[in-house]
C-alpha cells in the first residue's frame, strides 16, 4: 500500500472517530462505522461468490447459467450487493415494513461500490409501486435506494417514467411459478418522456432479486421505449434452496 492511500485510511478512521457514535442496528454496541458496527460489516453477506453476470445467482467460476443460457433475461447485466440472508433478510424487512428508511442510503453506498464507473447508464429507473401501494406504505423503498445511488454516481434518475398499472398481489405471496404471470404487462413506460430511451442504457433499481419475474416485467416496457440496454441493480439477490428467501 502506498503512503498516499495508508495516509488517506488514518484521516478516515480518525473523522469515523471524531463522528458520534450510535447504535448498531444488529448488535447494538456503540458504532463510528455507519449503522452497523465494524464487526457486524465482516458479518454481512456480501454478494461475492462467483456468479451469472446476467442474473447474479452463483455459478462455478463466473459463467452464465444454465438458465440463462436457455432463456436469457430482458436485462443484460445484474449487479447484487448482498445475498438474501440473514441479518440482511431482517434489515430490509425494517427498511420497507418497519420505516427504517435511514437503511436506504447505506444500502445504495454499499451497491455503489460495486458498480462499473467505467459504463454508467444514462438513466436509473426505480422499481415502481401502485398508487394504492404507495399510498398504504407512505414511500417507495426503490425509489429511496435509486435517489442516492443518483447522487452518489451522478447519474440522472428518472422517477415518474415508468408506472405499475395494477396492484399486483406482492410476488412474495406466490409460488414461483405464478410470478410472471402476476406481473406480465403490469408495466408501462411514458412515451411522452422528456429523455429519450431511443439507444439509452437504463439500470432497472429494486431491493430484491428472487426470480426476475418483476424486473423482467419492467426490462420489457423500458425496451418499448427504446432502451438497447438495460442493467438490474438490486440490493440483495436471493439464492436458490435458501431458506431465509421470499417464499
Amino acid at each position: 500500500m502506498s503512503i498516499f492511500n495508508r495516509a488517506k485510511l488514518n484521516i478516515c478512521a480518525k473523522i469515523r472517530r471524531i463522528l458520534p457514535a450510535q447504535p448498531c442496528v444488529l448488535c447494538g454496541s456503540m458504532s463510528h462505522h455507519g449503522l452497523w458496527c465494524e464487526a457486524c460489516d465482516v458479518a454481512m453477506p456480501y454478494h461475492d461468490m462467483p456468479h451469472c453476470p446476467l442474473c447474479a445467482l452463483p455459478t462455478t467460476r463466473g459463467e452464465i447459467c444454465g438458465h440463462c443460457l436457455k432463456k436469457p433475461p430482458l436485462f443484460n447485466r445484474t449487479v447484487a450487493a448482498f445475498s438474501y440472508r440473514f441479518p440482511l433478510d431482517r434489515l430490509i424487512w425494517a427498511m420497507k415494513y418497519n420505516e427504517q428508511l435511514a437503511l436506504a442510503q447505506i444500502f445504495a453506498s454499499r451497491l455503489a461500490e460495486r458498480i462499473d464507473r467505467s459504463s454508467l447508464p444514462d438513466y436509473l429507473v426505480p422499481m415502481p409501486l401502485h398508487p394504492a401501494k404507495l399510498r398504504r406504505r407512505g414511500f417507495n423503498q426503490a425509489l429511496l435506494v435509486a435517489a442516492r445511488l443518483s447522487d452518489l454516481l451522478h447519474i440522472p434518475l428518472l422517477t415518474h417514467a415508468c408506472h405499475r398499472l395494477r396492484d399486483t398481489p406482492s410476488q412474495t405471496s406466490l409460488p414461483w411459478k405464478e410470478r410472471n404471470k402476476n406481473v406480465r404487462g403490469a408495466f408501462q413506460c411514458d412515451p411522452n418522456l422528456t429523455q429519450d430511451l431511443t439507444g439509452k442504457h437504463v439500470a432497472l433499481v429494486d431491493d430484491v432479486l428472487t426470480t426476475g419475474a418483476s424486473l423482467g416485467a419492467l426490462a420489457a416496457a423500458v425496451r418499448q421505449c427504446g432502451a438497447t440496454d438495460i442493467s438490474a441493480w438490486v440490493v440483495a439477490r436471493t439464492l436458490p434452496h435458501d431458506p431465509s428467501h421470499p417464499a
